[in-house]
């Protein structure tokens, strides 16, 4: 490992640092797949390196850049200012991440059980995600190989710093292109929900309990239930996954309107 990290260092600002940096972490805890995302604010990230095979780039990375990274517990992280260390997903993700309508959608249907994000902001307004995903078909995450990676991060973070100072350029104006989606994450509902109904379906999508949405909103979990069911009056649906799937058909709308 030690070799390796010597490696790394004196080729961190050469632009197949990524896919190094991916080589290193696989041996030290054995990953199943890796996305190096760029986050600029809450534009749609941008993809710096990933490993996915051609039959799982529609579920896993185009998927997730057009739609799913939206409810995706590390974007939220980093908009909420996270920005350094390794992180596992449930330590950042809502209290009913796992039974939510989009860990079905997107995790589970891509054999993902676990996930680690190491971050690392490289500009002012810039912040680096290395997320590595544990699957079916890889070894299981251990407090052993996390503690690793906790102790580890410093040293990536640094390393992505260098990286970004030499091969940053080239994302920069990528960067400005990306359209934020985000303009349909706040308008979901606009017209017919209160701005709080608004808020109240924004956290439940992403994973938060009616406990959980009350702490957010500090508000009682009984004016959030009497809420949720106005909400499911006027967006004529009867159950959460519906709910969702409006949610998935309206951001896939604006995004074409968008783009058109």
């Amino acid at each position: 490992m030690h070799q390796q990290l010597a490696r790394l260092l004196r080729g961190a600002g050469a632009a197949d640092f990524p896919g190094r940096l991916d080589h290193c972490l696989r041996e030290l805890v054995g990953h199943e797949t890796v996305l190096i995302n760029a986050y600029r604010g809450r534009r749609r990230p941008l993809l710096v390196h990933d490993d996915y095979p051609p039959h799982r780039r529609e579920q896993g990375i185009e998927r997730y850049l057009s739609e799913a990274y939206l409810l995706d517990p590390f974007f939220a992280a980093v908009s909420e200012g996270l920005d350094q260390g390794a992180h596992r997903l449930r330590e950042l993700a809502p209290d009913r991440f796992e039974a939510s309508d989009y860990y079905a959608h997107y995790y589970r249907s891509l054999g993902l059980v676990d996930e680690v994000g190491l971050f690392c902001r490289v500009e002012e307004d810039v912040v680096i995600a290395v997320s590595l995903g544990f699957g079916i078909k890889s070894p299981p995450l251990t407090r052993r190989a996390m503690q690793a990676l906790r102790h580890l991060s410093p040293m990536v973070e640094a390393l992505l710093v260098e990286y970004w100072k030499w091969q940053g350029s080239q994302f920069q104006q990528r960067l400005a292109d990306q359209e934020p989606v985000e303009a349909a994450f706040a308008s979901f509902g606009a017209g017919v929900l209160t701005a709080r109904e608004q808020e109240i379906v924004r956290l439940l999508l992403a994973g938060h309990s009616t406990k959980s949405a009350a702490r957010e909103l500090d508000i009682s979990d009984g004016t959030v239930k009497v809420h949720r069911k106005h909400i499911y009056q006027r967006l004529e649906v009867s159950s959460q996954s519906q709910l969702f799937r409006q949610f998935l058909d309206y951001v896939a709308l604006v995004s074409r309107q968008r783009a058109g």
